[in-house]
């Protein structure tokens, strides 16, 4: 009988543990972002469509819903400016899901998707770039990983919130935040329907004695409730600005609180050296427990008032 029961707990506990972030499933993305084959992933190319494609197939299979302009997809013009190159006005697009809860206010989730490509957009820190294969394993393979595992764990885990979701792939940030840009400037739900904006970018390469930074923190006066109490298993600590790193820089500029997930920099950023093999996936995976537990404490509040950072 006993043996039972606990089968019965392990049965009802199953689903839910399995939608919970998985080091191996972050890899699993990761590897497939990273690889060799999809050549870097760099804006206006076949394989950043892959990228995009795959990204689509994932918010199909958790039931989001689609909320770019053509499905998922809302499809831009990006402009490279740094080099001149054969053809600047390279096709590139905003991956979007929502996850509706019905509820008035909508937390925001992005990563972006692009890298550098073979090294020609004029970004590498590599001495001689061009036709080497930037994979951007940390950036931001990684920050896409733990996009999709949130959109996971919250369209799967049985619990209607008091927020909805709307979990975004930005295209081109390596040329400019273009995708958040873009969409901040022809949104597909209204800015003033936005509680908070949460950033990934580079959460891959988890140093023990730096910790995970987490920037925004000064963004609205509401941050330091949500903070309260907050433990983790690896280290963290805050930083007050908004306005800087990644995507959440547009976010912020439009008065949207954010918070910004970093692991920090390392010799790999912007290099080919960039590969899969040196993500600490286990880590990632603490990482992301943590921010469901800011999520769900910031959930337990009130929409968020702006505040800019002085």
């Amino acid at each position: 009988m006993q043996n039972r029961f606990l089968f019965f707990l392990v049965f009802l506990a199953g689903p839910l543990f399995g939608q919970t972030p998985s080091a191996k499933r972050i890899a699993q993305h990761i590897d497939k972002l990273a690889s060799d084959k999809m050549q870097g992933r760099g804006t206006g190319s076949p394989e950043n469509a892959k990228a995009a494609a795959y990204i689509a197939k994932q918010f199909r299979k958790y039931k989001l819903l689609p909320l770019g302009t053509d499905g998922y997809y809302q499809p831009f013009t990006a402009k490279i400016r740094r080099v001149v190159v054969a053809d600047s006005l390279p096709k590139a697009a905003n991956m979007i899901g929502f996850l509706d809860n019905g509820a008035p206010y909508t937390i925001v989730i992005g990563a972006h998707y692009d890298h550098l490509g073979l090294g020609r957009q004029g970004s590498s820190l590599e001495t001689q770039p061009e036709g080497k294969i930037h994979n951007g394993a940390d950036d931001n393979a990684s920050g896409v990983a733990g996009l999709l595992e949130l959109a996971q764990y919250f369209a799967k885990n049985n619990v209607k919130e008091p927020y909805n979701f709307l979990f975004m792939a930005f295209g081109a940030e390596e040329l400019g935040l273009q995708g958040s840009r873009y969409f901040l400037n022809n949104p597909t739900l209204p800015l003033e329907k936005m509680n908070f904006m949460i950033c990934m970018d580079m959460i891959g390469r988890y140093n023990p004695e730096r910790g995970v930074g987490i920037g925004g923190y000064g963004t609205s006066d509401a941050w330091p409730t949500v903070f309260k109490g907050v433990e983790s298993t690896i280290k963290f600590f805050t930083d007050r600005p908004g306005n800087g790193g990644s995507d959440n820089a547009a976010f912020y500029a439009k008065q949207i609180p954010v918070l910004f997930f970093h692991t920090g920099g390392h010799p790999d950023y912007h290099k080919p050296s960039d590969d899969p093999d040196k993500i600490n996936s286990k880590a990632e995976e603490a990482i992301l427990q943590l921010e469901i537990k800011i999520l769900e404490n910031a959930m337990q509040q009130p929409k968020m008032n702006f505040t800019a950072v002085k």
